[in-house]
């Protein structure tokens, strides 16, 4: 998994909210036991006419969007099933990372992210953001005023950084953990691998002949 620690590039929005799973990636693409090819498939009914030709209404189609890594959307995104191929769709596209909002009605929080799909952005090294409301629908007003709107995405520092005519920052919480994976490029298997000299020293002084049997108050060993 590759480290991330800064990104610039351009802007894409995407305005919609509750954005599911089987719109990122469609269930007929999810055959394939490889984990490539799933980006030119992404938003697939979406991006694409019934005859195989890009749809002009859809956003992303858009000229002025070619080439962006940085994918703006609406609240509750990546909701519905939970599949990881959702996360490797987007980002095989060539997207670095994704900003959404979350919104309070009244005294309930929409999130910005649906919980699965979040985690899975985790664990793929890929960055989910969220802003507030206002933040994210600034970002959307500036992209509509400004053609090649690009951003900054500084997660050491946990700020977003939007290179309009007058450079405006946005400041992002992230839990520590996460924030030490993807700066470290650290998949399961890598967070696993640090601990690999304790592993390691137990393996060598464990004698495979011993028994254990589990007791209320814990385990006992049996010779």
């Amino acid at each position: 998994m590759q480290p991330f620690k800064s990104h610039r590039g351009l802007i894409a929005t995407l305005d919609r909210s509750n954005v599911d799973t089987d719109q990122i990636i469609p269930k007929q693409f999810l055959k394939s036991i490889k984990r490539t090819g799933f980006g030119e498939n992404l938003f697939f009914d979406w991006r694409y006419l019934p005859g195989g030709k890009p749809n002009p209404a859809f956003e992303l189609n858009a000229p002025r969007f070619k080439g962006a890594t940085i994918l703006v959307t609406r609240n509750n995104f990546g909701c519905g099933s939970s599949r990881e191929h959702a996360v490797w769709a987007i980002q095989q596209y060539g997207f670095h990372a994704v900003i959404a909002p979350r919104q309070e009605r009244g005294s309930m929080l929409v999130p910005a992210f649906a919980d699965i799909f979040r985690s899975n952005c985790g664990k793929n090294g890929f960055l989910a953001i969220e802003l507030s409301e206002p933040e994210v629908q600034k970002i959307f007003e500036w992209v509509d005023r400004f053609p090649n709107l690009e951003a900054t995405v500084d997660l050491e520092h946990q700020r977003l950084t939007i290179h309009s005519g007058e450079e405006t920052s946005f400041h992002f919480d992230i839990d520590a953990p996460l924030k030490t994976r993807l700066l470290h490029g650290l998949d399961d298997i890598g967070i696993t691998l640090k601990e690999e000299a304790a592993i390691s020293s137990f393996e060598s002084n464990h004698n495979p002949q011993l028994k254990y049997t589990l007791e209320p108050q814990g385990f006992n060993r049996l010779f």
